[in-house]
This record gives structure tokens, C-alpha cells and sequence, in this order.
């Protein structure tokens, strides 16, 4: 899929992405480019609409990770949605900070707490270390809910590009232990394969490319590069007892069969599911474009599929202790 006919209102955006982003960075030019964005953004969130204070926790090996609470302005959440966010950047770059259109979008006057953990990238630590962080954090939540004024029973999970991977990971990874009931999940452009599909094959469309979709696994996987469905969750053989999903993407995102294919098996698993593919737009162009026809559509039907998860979904905890890992630091 070889340079994929852009719709008008999203292109001069896309073409000044694509001349920016030519080429795959170094890790090194990564490293320096994300740390460098940290500097700038961390405990920033630009926003008239939510507000954001930050908290600690610990991991087993003595570290803490910063998570972002998210609530609207003006508004103390009671017996609210409890919306675990993870942001996007190929699972190397970013922070919860970048977050806030989709914050903005979900949180007013929908009764939710977003938390986003500003999780491990690759090029600190690789797989599974985000998803370590991710799952501490979603332990955490549950453990917290009262106090974060949560409803214990309706615990969302959702992301961006590789937040939206990490999403789907994270459902099956707490399927499979047992330990936390998620509800629903909302899946965005998610990255989910690293084996080659047609849409991420010679795809060389702007923000997002086979060629950086390659080098950004290969960071994630490690020297070892072992892979199994935590890592990428399309290898995944068993769809059963997932939550709801829902989930958009272009037809020109390298991510469109990935996405496709994931919303198909869970469906095919009787799992309610509603996804759209949107002509002629390439990753993350509902961020990126928030001003234009496609990506206010886009935001529309986000928005409606969270609010009509709320009024569907729900999923009761089990019993669970929680060691000092995760506690607040």
C-alpha cells in the first residue's frame, strides 16, 4: 500500500507530517526526542475543560511510576466510570500529557475519572515493561476506586495508536489472571500486529509507515525478541471472555487489518462489538485534524460508543489483596 489517496480536509497536515517524519529515528534520537518532549510537557495539562493532578506508585523493584488523574473541571466524581488511558507513540515515545483531546472528548459531563500511567517506553525498558506498568496501574484503580470516587464495577480501558495495544493487552492479560474485571474497551487506530499484513506492507502514507511501524516492534521486542499475544495481541488465539470494544481506523493506517481483524474475532465470539473504517485517512488523523469534518465525526462516534458503554456495560470485581506494590507513594 504505496503512497494511499489522503481526503482533502486532513491533507495538508498529513503532507507536512510526512516531510517532518521522513525517516525512522535512531534509538538514541528517540531517547533525546522523548525526553526532550518530558521536559517540556510532564505535569502540564492544557485544558479548560479537565483538570489533572498527578500520583505515585511503587514498583516490586523499588521505582515509582507517575500516573495522571483526570476529572472535569468543576465536578467531583461519585460512583463514576473509571477510565484507564494509555497514550500512544509507537510504545517509545510520549506521555499522558498528550492526552488531552481524547480527555476532553470522554470526560465532560460523563461522571469519569481518567487514569493515565506514564508507562516504561521501549527504548527505556522493553517488553513487558509497559504492560507491567499498566497492569500495576489498573490494580491500583480497583484498589482505589472509592477514594477516586469510582464505581468498582465499571472499569474502562483505552488508548491511542500503541495505547490502544496496550489497551487490548491489558484485557487479555487480566482475562487470564483472574485478578480485575474490565468492562469495555476503546481501541483507536490500536497497534496490535508486528507480523506483516497488507495494510502494513509498503504503506507509506503520513504520520505512520511500515518502515517506522518496523523499526518501533523491533524496539518493543527487545534483543530477545520473543512475542507472544501480551506483546502483540492480534497473535492472540483465544478471543473468549474479553470485554466489549469499540474502535475506529483509516484504510490508509498501516494499523486497518490489524484493527479489522481483532474487532472481527472478538465479534465472532458473540462479543458486542462497533468499529468504522474510515476512507482516505491515515494514523491518528482524528487527533492531528480536530478541526475538520472527518475528525469531528470521528470524535462524535467516540464519544456516543463510550456514553453508550456506560449505560450497558458493566463487570463486578473479584476478591483481591493487593501487596505493597502499588500502594501511593
Amino acid at each position: 500500500m504505496s503512497d494511499p489517496k489522503i481526503r482533502r480536509d486532513i491533507r495538508p497536515v498529513g503532507a507536512f507530517m510526512k516531510l517532518m517524519m521522513k525517516e525512522p529515528m535512531s534509538t538514541e534520537q528517540i531517547q533525546k526526542a522523548d525526553q526532550g518532549f518530558a521536559a517540556v510537557a510532564s505535569g502540564r495539562w492544557m485544558s479548560l475543560k479537565t483538570k489533572m493532578r498527578q500520583e505515585y506508585i511503587q514498583r516490586n523493584d523499588g521505582s515509582v511510576l507517575r500516573i495522571c488523574i483526570v476529572t472535569e473541571r468543576g465536578h467531583k466524581p461519585e460512583n463514576a466510570t473509571g477510565l484507564l488511558w494509555m497514550h500512544g507513540g509507537g510504545y517509545a515515545l510520549g506521555l499522558p500529557e498528550q492526552c488531552t483531546v481524547f480527555a476532553d472528548r470522554l470526560v465532560p459531563e460523563t461522571n469519569t475519572v481518567m487514569i493515565l500511567p506514564d508507562y516504561r517506553k521501549s527504548y527505556e525498558a522493553p517488553y513487558p515493561a509497559a504492560l507491567d506498568d499498566c497492569y500495576l496501574t489498573l490494580l491500583w484503580t480497583v484498589l482505589n476506586a472509592e477514594r477516586l470516587g469510582i464505581r468498582s464495577d465499571q472499569i474502562f480501558t483505552g488508548g491511542e495508536s500503541a495505547g490502544g495495544g496496550l489497551a487490548a493487552a491489558l484485557c487479555m492479560y487480566a482475562r487470564d489472571l483472574g485478578e480485575v474485571n474490565l468492562a469495555f474497551q476503546l481501541l483507536l487506530y490500536p497497534m496490535l500486529d508486528d507480523r506483516a499484513t497488507e495494510s502494513n506492507t509498503g504503506n507509506t502514507s503520513p504520520v505512520w509507515d511500515s518502515a517506522k511501524n518496523d523499526a518501533a516492534w523491533l524496539m518493543y521486542k527487545g534483543r530477545e525478541g520473543d512475542t507472544d499475544s501480551y506483546c502483540a495481541p492480534a497473535r492472540e488465539t483465544d478471543y473468549s471472555n474479553l470485554p466489549p470494544a469499540f474502535s475506529l481506523v483509516g484504510d490508509a493506517d498501516p494499523f486497518r487489518d490489524e484493527t479489522v481483524a481483532y474487532m472481527q474475532h472478538l465479534y465472532n465470539e458473540d462479543i458486542p462489538v462497533s468499529y468504522h473504517v474510515f476512507e482516505e485517512c491515515y494514523h491518528a488523523f482524528d487527533m492531528l485534524n480536530p478541526g475538520t469534518r472527518t475528525a469531528k465525526k470521528a470524535a462524535r462516534m467516540e464519544r456516543e460508543a463510550y456514553i453508550l458503554a456506560q449505560s450497558r456495560f458493566f463487570k463486578k470485581q473479584p476478591v483481591i489483596e493487593l501487596s505493597e506494590e502499588g500502594k501511593s507513594q
